[in-house]
């Protein structure tokens, strides 16, 4: 067994392949952690304060929030990848198990998150759309743009993530959907998506009135969940899995009221793609011709630098940028300029023999690249114009013709130290390729067993009720148990994926919403859960998580069920700008429904109840009186 691991690892340790997914991967996790940071700053008051905006527990959060989104922005970018990866991963340990997020505001994809870093803190996240990438072409100006290959990584580099992140994910879920008498029943998608907190805005009612239909999507996803391991990599089914994969977690972020989920899970489907599509999609965005031809002053460094930039950024290939020195005297509008007047400016030709001078230039540019063509038409506004081409001719006419010094020749490959991925996958910087192949395959054994562990301790015999303390062995057992899946969960994001099963939704028959009176009298919802039950925007994420999956349950903790209201009218009320003291605010229930056999309608039916007042709130200064029933699971 082990040995063919090892053959497995060797052949895709040594097969190439694009450095594009890796890239792509890289920037859509920062921008998923970036809008996560965002959400946390809108809602830092309600999830870090133990009293929204009256008792700020921790003020230095925003602060350290901005700080993460800085290094968010520069995952995004791609700017010193392998420093703000490792801060990146830090900031998800802190905040998810230092802070209420643990507890009371779990995201539902916080831990697949700290994996998902984990592993991208060893990729070769610089080597595509990256910021690094060019500045590791800036140390070498005289190295023309064309002689640069496009990037090629280890193969390992796409299966492994993928396949800890994903398939082990996957296979556990669907060990335990298989203990859930609604999924068995082909209705997984179904129920939650008829659950008014768990719908999304959408109306998809006549997509959830086709039984057939929903028990053919409720099957899919339980056998492409227990199959992906499996056949994932192989290469004639990676375009379905591919698919199959994008098409669920779409359907799980327009559907479902758990939008980061969706997306955060969408990311890895980067590295899911086919090699071969990268290449086939690469070749059709990018234009047959170049749309505009830039002449440049080769023998200045500063020149060099500018056209590397510019080619760095042109994904689409749309200019071509030759030296003055040897290519202008091809084009006679430009030849009668004389050597000396062409090189004090950037000109350019188009494909109608327009010429270019200048700003002009630069504007032209940015239009022939086309995403950044916005820009380029704002450059030639009035006013803007004319204050660009002063700042432009300024630093143009102040240049000096610089000349070529030791500066200008190519610097050390010592100049930026290796990242971890060129320190095992490249040759000039690792050690042998046979013991790195080792090393790999036994750290991906390590992995399994973590994995392993979770699955078999929760997937199994805590379904099974298997009492793992019947004697000192096996409790000694269970013990280790406990400390390996400590470390794993928190470190690695190891953990049992038994979401939304029936023991979530067995006795889910309520729902709660908080409104309350305004200056006339007249009762007004506050903007969380709305008059059909939904939870309103932008309470999706963590928020929903903490009212629809801990404070309404089908067993609620009247404790748990006041501090959640408590944090809820205390954040809304300040938000909306009520006056709390003088505001009463009413907690309402309605009746639903959460069968595990298929019912037409279900949707409209849960969202067609009637509330009934059952309870009151009240502030006074900074503290809250709230009336509920005495057994509120009775009502």
């Amino acid at each position: 067994m082990y040995k063919l691991l090892v053959q497995k690892i060797n052949a895709l340790y040594s097969k190439k392949v694009p450095a594009t997914g890796v890239g792509l991967f890289r920037l859509l996790f920062g921008l998923v952690t970036l809008q996560e940071v965002f959400f946390l700053l809108y809602f830092n008051h309600l999830i870090f304060d133990p009293i929204p905006f009256m008792d700020v527990e921790f003020p230095m959060i925003p602060f350290f929030l901005w700080l993460w989104a800085v290094v968010a922005f520069c995952l995004v970018i791609g700017y010193r990848c392998q420093a703000v990866s490792i801060a990146n991963y830090i900031f998800w340990l802190v905040f998810v198990n230092f802070t209420p997020m643990q507890r009371d505001f779990d995201g539902g994809f916080d831990l697949f998150m700290i994996g998902a870093n984990f592993f991208l803190i060893f990729m070769p996240m610089d080597q595509a759309f990256s910021v690094d990438s060019l500045r590791k072409k800036l140390l070498r100006p005289f190295v023309h743009y064309s002689q640069y290959q496009a990037p090629a990584v280890s193969a390992l580099t796409y299966y492994l993530p993928v396949a800890i992140c994903l398939g082990f994910l996957y296979f556990d879920s669907a060990i335990h959907k298989m203990f859930a008498e609604h999924w068995r029943n082909g209705l997984g998608a179904w129920l939650p998506s008829s659950i008014p907190y768990y719908m999304s805005a959408l109306d998809l009612s006549w997509l959830l009135n086709i039984e057939i239909l929903q028990k053919i999507i409720g099957y899919t996803i339980i056998v492409f969940q227990f199959t992906f391991l499996l056949f994932f990599h192989r290469h004639r089914c990676r375009w379905l899995y591919f698919l199959l994969g994008i098409s669920l977690h779409v359907g799980i972020t327009l559907s479902f009221n758990i939008y980061p989920f969706g997306m955060g899970m969408l990311i890895f489907y980067a590295l899911v793609m086919p090699f071969a599509w990268y290449r086939k999609i690469g070749a059709f965005l990018r234009v047959k011709q170049p749309l505009l031809t830039v002449f440049y002053d080769q023998q200045c460094p500063l020149c060099n630098r500018t056209v590397l930039t510019l080619n760095h950024f042109d994904v689409l290939h749309a200019v071509d940028f030759k030296p003055a020195q040897v290519f202008a005297i091809d084009y006679p509008a430009l030849a009668e300029l004389g050597e000396k007047q062409l090189l004090t400016d950037l000109y350019a030709v188009d494909g109608d023999g327009r010429v270019y001078a200048g700003v002009d230039t630069y504007a032209q540019i940015l239009i022939s690249m086309r995403y950044a063509a916005m820009i380029g038409w704002a450059m030639k506004l009035p006013l803007l114009y004319q204050w660009i081409c002063g700042r432009y001719r300024a630093i143009a006419d102040s240049r000096a013709r610089l000349v070529c010094d030791v500066s200008c020749m190519p610097a050390s490959t010592e100049s930026l130290p290796p990242s971890f991925y060129e320190r095992i996958f490249e040759a000039e910087h690792a050690v042998p390729a046979r013991s790195r192949v080792h090393k790999i395959s036994k750290v991906l054994l390590v992995l399994i067993l973590f994995q392993f562990n979770s699955s078999f301790h929760y997937g199994l015999l805590y379904r099974l009720h298997v009492d793992a303390r019947q004697s000192p062995i096996t409790s000694m057992l269970a013990d280790m148990s406990n400390a390996v899946l400590m470390m794993s969960h928190t470190f690695l994001g190891i953990t049992p994926h038994a979401l939304y099963l029936h023991d979530h939704f067995e006795g889910y028959d309520r729902l709660l919403a908080i409104t309350y009176l305004d200056a006339n009298g007249e009762e007004q919802w506050l903007p969380f859960v709305d008059r059909q039950g939904r939870l309103l925007a932008p309470n999706w994420g963590r928020v929903h998580s903490m009212w629809a999956n801990i404070a309404v349950t089908p067993n609620i903790d009247e404790f748990r069920l006041k501090k959640f209201i408590m944090k809820v009218t205390a954040f809304w009320g300040k938000k909306t700008d009520l006056e709390l003291d003088s505001t009463q605010f009413i907690v309402k229930m309605k009746r639903i429904r959460a069968p595990f056999v298929w019912e037409k309608d279900l949707r409209n039916s849960n969202l067609a109840g009637e509330w009934q007042a059952i309870g009151s709130a009240q502030w006074v200064g900074k503290d809250i009186k709230i009336n509920l029933p005495k057994d509120i699971d009775i009502l």
